[in-house]
């Protein structure tokens, strides 16, 4: 008996061990999933900070693109050409930084370390970004300043500042006349150049006035010079937009007109097109096109202040309408084919049919089931093509009837010449 329970304190043993096993790899589990909260909580800051990067550098990048299309306008797209690739490459970090944020973003749920490397890479593609447009916006301004020759001369951008404000008060005056003849949407980007061209204009004479007071006193003013004379340029070239709003707006007017009349003409063969049409589902859907390209033109009164609205609207209609006269135009030439097509077809078919019953006739029993299953097969599918109303699907029973008699056809000579 005593020999017989010796193995009882190695059971013990053992099964104190198994447990004490389990007890650590449950701690160790819940170990680890406190360690990754703690780790999730602690990244939160830098995410926050990945975010406020994200909207600095993009809109830098916005200013910087407007400022690069300016100084192309202004010098040439040659002169411009290192800056442009400088603000390109910075919109090609952003885009990898958006990317990042997204997996950030989305639902699905993600470990401590790919959150904190993820939110490290878009603080450095971020901060690489506006480090690029930083020196891309010096360029520009050291370009703008040589082209100026005497851009560094305090009366001369005194002067230049005068120019500017009596231009915004002639663009003020500009918009409050269009105001009765365009709503408020159309004018609302001239609107915005001309509040950046009095922000613009406001910093550059306050830069004026301090470096006025430095120059009075003896000491060197040349930065706030240079910043003056960049406001000043851009606050010029907002209000040539502002200036260009009428031209603008009138031409897009006289465009919608002319496309107006377009779409009516169009819409009129649309309709002939669509009463001719035989197939249901191609005048349906041309229909539906006629339809919302005739509600465009109904609704042009609602938008009579919107001249680019308007345009893009109707050129909008016509490019679908347009596309849905060619989709019926396919669909009617397909019928007309298969119409001529379909009596040539039916006659080859019901020749075909005849030489394979004939083979089959000859063979009698010798003849397997196959051929005289293809054979079945193609007398239905004659049946079809002389029945179906759709020229398109009676072609294809036709021809498959053709198919079906040249197998049968085959298949009984082979029969005959086994046995």
């Amino acid at each position: 008996m005593p020999e017989a329970l010796s193995w009882l304190p190695s059971l013990v043993v053992f099964g104190v061990a198994a447990v004490a096993l389990v007890a650590a790899a449950v701690g160790l589990r819940r170990l680890g999933a406190r360690r990754e909260l703690a780790d999730l909580s602690a990244g939160r800051d830098a995410e926050v900070r990945a975010k406020q990067l994200i909207v600095q550098a993009d809109e830098a990048v916005r200013d910087a693109e407007r400022e690069v299309a300016f100084a192309e306008a202004q010098f040439g797209a040659p002169a411009a050409r290192e800056t442009r690739v400088a603000v390109d490459r910075a919109r090609g970090w952003l885009r990898e930084a958006f990317l990042l944020q997204q997996r950030l973003d989305d639902a699905e749920p993600d470990t401590a370390a790919e959150r904190r490397s993820w939110a490290s890479r878009i603080d450095e593609l971020c901060r690489s970004a506006l480090g690029a447009i930083e020196r891309a916006s010096a360029e520009l301004g050291d370009r703008r300043r040589q082209e100026r020759g005497a851009g560094d001369e305090l009366p001369a951008l005194q002067h230049d500042a005068e120019t500017v404000g009596r231009r915004l008060v002639a663009a003020e005056t500009l918009l409050g006349e269009l105001a009765p003849r365009y709503a408020e949407t159309a004018l609302a980007a001239a609107s915005a150049a001309l509040a950046r061209a009095e922000a613009k204009h406001a910093r550059a004479g306050t830069a004026l006035a301090e470096a006025g007071a430095l120059v009075g006193q003896g000491r060197p003013a040349a930065p706030l010079l240079a910043e003056a004379a960049d406001e000043l340029d851009g606050a010029g070239r907002e209000l040539d937009a502002v200036d260009a709003v009428e031209g603008l707006l009138d031409a897009a007017g006289a465009e919608a007109g002319r496309e107006a009349a377009q779409l009516a003409e169009e819409l009129a063969r649309a309709r002939e097109e669509r009463d001719a049409q035989t197939d249901p589902d191609s005048a349906a859907a041309l229909g539906a096109a006629v339809g919302e390209a005739s509600a465009v033109l109904a609704a042009r009164p609602a938008h009579r202040g919107e001249p680019l609205l308007d345009r893009d609207r109707l050129q909008a209609a016509r490019d679908r309408l347009e596309v849905a006269r060619a989709a019926a135009r396919t669909a009617q030439h397909r019928l007309d084919g298969a119409q001529s097509a379909l009596g040539g077809a039916i006659s080859i078919a019901e020749s075909q049919l005849r030489v394979a019953a004939a083979a089959v006739d000859r063979g009698r029993s010798r003849v397997g089931a196959a051929a005289r299953t293809r054979l079945a097969e193609a007398e239905r599918q004659l049946q079809i093509a002389r029945q179906e109303a759709d020229p398109v699907a009676a072609l294809d029973a036709a021809r498959r009837a053709s198919a079906r008699a040249s197998d049968a056809e085959a298949l009984a000579l082979y029969d005959g010449l086994g046995t």
